[in-house]
């Protein structure tokens, strides 16, 4: 068994590792195991830290999953990734994508700005903070891609969409609405946008109404409403 599997067995949510955990002994997985391990080896700082790398399942549940946020991969600056996409600790100045996140939701809702980035009361109440590649070397955007993790997030959301109904998917970008076609549009309810990169957000991402539209829905299927709002961070640990 792979060192990966192993630490899957102790750190990958119960429910997710239900519909996972098998695929962890996949050559793809074992091959990916490796190259972790000899990254580490050769001294390269690798993004989150070993457990934080499954946070997004940690957080969410499989049968908690409400809406799902697709990232690329993680962000490679020191202290910023922790496991959820877009995401980054309290304390951590807010990247610009986030900012562009945080701009749609004020023009959107009319939710005052947050004074941190860290997106975890989102992920607990159902928004799955998915990466398709789910570390990265410092400094180093998209090293990890085609090693191994595009298939595992692959069957992550595979399952979702087939046990899952009336989900909210939120697919920002070409990447992710790539892997969006993964997901029915008839069984689910699919938002496409630019991402909100500085490069692209004002090309259609500030304006697209994917909160207010997120929420109509689940509300349409008696689920309450996602608070896109954050707590202050002042009432956050660590």
């Amino acid at each position: 068994m792979s060192e990966l599997a192993e630490a899957e067995r102790i750190r990958l949510e119960p429910s997710w590792k239900e519909r996972l955990g098998g695929y962890l002994e996949r050559p793809q997985m074992r091959a990916l195991a490796e190259f972790l391990r000899n990254e580490k080896r050769a001294g390269k700082v690798i993004y989150p830290p070993g457990p934080e790398i499954f946070n997004a399942f940690e957080h969410t549940p499989f049968d908690k999953v409400r809406v799902v946020i697709l990232g690329q991969d993680p962000y490679h600056g020191p202290g910023q990734a922790h496991g959820l996409c877009f995401s980054v600790r309290p304390g951590v100045p807010v990247p610009p994508s986030l900012q562009n996140i945080f701009a749609e939701i004020e023009r959107d809702l009319g939710l005052p700005r947050p004074d941190h980035g860290c997106l975890t009361s989102w992920a607990d109440q159902g928004v799955l903070l998915l990466n398709s590649v789910m570390t990265v070397e410092q400094g180093r955007a998209g090293a990890h891609q085609n090693k191994g993790w595009e298939g595992f997030t692959d069957a992550a959301i595979e399952a979702l969409n087939r046990e899952r109904e009336g989900l909210v998917f939120m697919l920002w970008g070409a990447y992710a609405q790539r892997k969006g076609k993964l997901v029915d549009p008839h069984r689910h309810l699919v938002l496409s946008s630019v991402h909100p990169s500085p490069l692209s957000a004002h090309r259609g991402f500030i304006g697209n109404g994917h909160f207010s539209a997120a929420n109509r829905y689940l509300e349409s299927r008696g689920q309450p409403p996602i608070d896109w709002s954050l707590p202050p961070r002042a009432t956050l640990q660590g």
